[in-house]
């Protein structure tokens, strides 16, 4: 597994590389302290995941996450950063990042949501998450009141409980502790909830939980 880590402070790389060790302690990381070298880097070396500040001496840790998406699209960009506002966060989101983590966040914390990477989840704080979660709840009610109504998609009362928590931003292990089910039944039915709304992403299903109107229940 190769990591490429971009941080431009000498003491927060170092602190980032130990953490990176401890979750993937056989990866290979390649460390940048520059845009510049990191988009050499890229064309030198193929990548499984990139750890990305956004604020360099000379340029958008952006610019890396959008390269990486068009020359490596299946390596997993992670920007880490001090930066929880709208205008660093959902540039990095568009240009195509994977997770979004803040550095604020205990080491531990950290490491669990790196480790996520391996289930195929994004790592994504928990600021982070409810930030993007309401971004698309907005949306969606903006939506509905442009758009004419579309017909509701038939979910079990099971696949609704599954959808809300998905939406809401638990893991599955967490919805499979909260329903007492195991996590290959919950990965079952998101599969299932994903093919019946025609969606992708957890984003998409969120958007779609706010049109069914799945919001308005708290999750048990």
């Amino acid at each position: 597994m190769n990591i490429l880590l971009l941080e431009d402070l000498p003491e927060i790389r170092q602190w980032l590389k130990a953490l990176v060790t401890q979750v993937f302690p056989t990866a290979q990381l390649v460390e940048s302290a520059r845009v510049h070298d990191a988009l050499q880097q890229i064309t030198a070396t193929r990548f499984d995941l990139a750890l990305i500040d956004l604020g360099l001496p000379d340029g958008s840790g952006v610019e890396v996450v959008t390269a990486l998406r068009e020359t490596q699209p299946d390596a997993q960009s992670v920007v880490v950063t001090i930066h929880d506002d709208d205008d660093h966060l959902f540039p990095a989101l568009q240009a195509g990042a994977f997770g979004y983590l803040l550095k604020e966040q205990a080491r531990d914390l950290l490491a669990e949501q790196l480790q996520r990477i391996t289930q195929g989840e994004p790592p994504l704080s928990p600021s982070i998450a409810r930030r993007v979660i309401a971004y698309f709840a907005s949306q969606a009610r903006q939506q509905q009141e442009e758009a004419p109504l579309l017909p509701d998609v038939s979910l079990t009362e099971r696949e609704n409980e599954v959808l809300l928590r998905v939406a809401k931003g638990f893991t599955l292990p967490e919805i499979g502790q909260q329903l007492n089910l195991s996590r290959h039944t919950i990965a079952d039915y998101v599969k299932q909830i994903y093919r019946k709304l025609n969606v992708s992403s957890r984003a998409e299903a969120a958007l779609e939980a706010q049109r069914l109107g799945l919001f308005k229940r708290s999750p048990r």
